[in-house]
């Protein structure tokens, strides 16, 4: 992991130390997709699959979706969290001041936290003065899709969902699988272990393709609003760790 803000005040002083959750978040997740990945493989090379497979490989593609959307929603609370506590230990002089206008002009803990987890990154940009993401941004709108699927598997509520022909759709209304379809079908490599005659989502969605899909598009999203702040961002230092395959 990069740099952790580690302060020792004195030698009877008590040690202050801050830790760096969204690093662990993408690392995690990126093992995880991996483990799938490698699961996959297994099976479409024809091999010996265990036989909790499935369940394994599940366990890896939720999670892994679930820490990728964490890991947004941890770096920018994180930013935040420094402008505010002005804790500028591991900065230069040119950050330090983005942070405290950061600090200075969203200082209200009860109102940044209400606020939409896309809402946070806009108005940051805003209040550096710098250009928020356009509502058509690839990156943008695939976070947004994720944040969706995330908010779906953390409130998740059952209902009927009718296979049909996606040339010849039915009547019934729309079902979560059919709306996810229809925005992912073309996105990621469908999930392999998948049966056949089973919804798309989340049995054929929720696979090695959508984990990587997650974690690229989050990352290249983070990278983008580093990068507009003119930061570095926390981890630089270990990319070689975040691979998906």
């Amino acid at each position: 992991m990069d740099k952790i803000p580690l302060e020792v005040q004195g030698e009877d002083s008590p040690i202050r130390f801050r830790d760096c959750f969204s690093v662990r978040y993408i690392q995690s997740s990126a093992l995880l997709c991996r483990l799938a990945f490698a699961i996959e493989q297994e099976y479409l090379r024809g091999g010996p699959v265990q036989p909790d497979a499935q369940l394994r490989h599940q366990a890896f593609t939720l999670n892994a979706i679930l820490s990728s959307v964490t890991f947004l929603e941890s770096t920018i609370n994180e930013l935040h969290a420094d402008s505010t506590d002005e804790e500028f230990s591991a900065i230069d002089e040119k950050h330090e001041a983005l942070l405290r206008t950061i600090g200075r002009q969203w200082h209200n803990p009860r109102n940044f936290d209400r606020a939409p987890m896309l809402t946070k990154y806009q108005t940051i940009l805003s209040i550096a003065g710098q250009p928020g993401f356009d509502e058509g941004d690839q990156a943008f709108a695939n976070v947004r899709i994720l944040i969706e699927i995330r908010n779906h598997l953390l409130h998740y509520t059952r209902e009927w969902v009718v296979i049909h022909d996606r040339q010849h759709p039915g009547r019934e209304p729309e079902s979560t699988s059919d709306h996810f379809e229809k925005i992912l079908y073309h996105t990621f490599a469908s999930n392999p272990l998948a049966g056949k005659n089973v919804p798309f989502f989340p049995d054929r969605c929720l696979g090695h393709g959508c984990a990587e899909w997650a974690i690229m598009n989050s990352i290249i999203f983070v990278d983008e609003f580093y990068r507009r702040l003119g930061m570095p961002v926390l981890y630089e230092g270990i990319r070689e760790e975040l691979e998906t395959r």
